[in-house]
């Protein structure tokens, strides 16, 4: 069975205070989905996006933030010899968001 990807999946991002919130995702594919979040270019967590529309940003040091709301690009099974998948991967859904602390 092969799985269908229709149309490009988007979401709308905006934090309020210390959570990030998002809109409701566009075109989902039905794959995993993930936050992820960087400092000063160097991404320091990722955690799931489930049901709930609201990301609670973990205690932060001063610095340049980035997060961004990513899903799973399923292309095919291949994988290396450690088990990481070398065509299929996460892309982002939306604009990365900035901020600073």
């Amino acid at each position: 069975m092969d799985q269908k990807l229709e149309g490009t999946p988007s979401v709308e991002i905006k934090l309020e205070g210390r959570t990030v919130v998002r809109s409701e995702i566009q075109n989902n594919w039905g794959t995993r989905l993930q936050w992820r979040l960087f400092k000063e270019g160097k991404e320091i967590a990722t955690g799931p996006v489930g049901p709930e529309t609201a990301f609670d940003l973990p205690d932060l040091q001063q610095g340049s933030y980035q997060v961004v709301v990513q899903q799973f690009h399923y292309l095919n099974y291949k994988k290396t010899p450690d088990g990481k998948f070398t065509d299929s991967k996460y892309v982002d859904i939306c604009k990365p968001l900035d901020f600073t602390v």
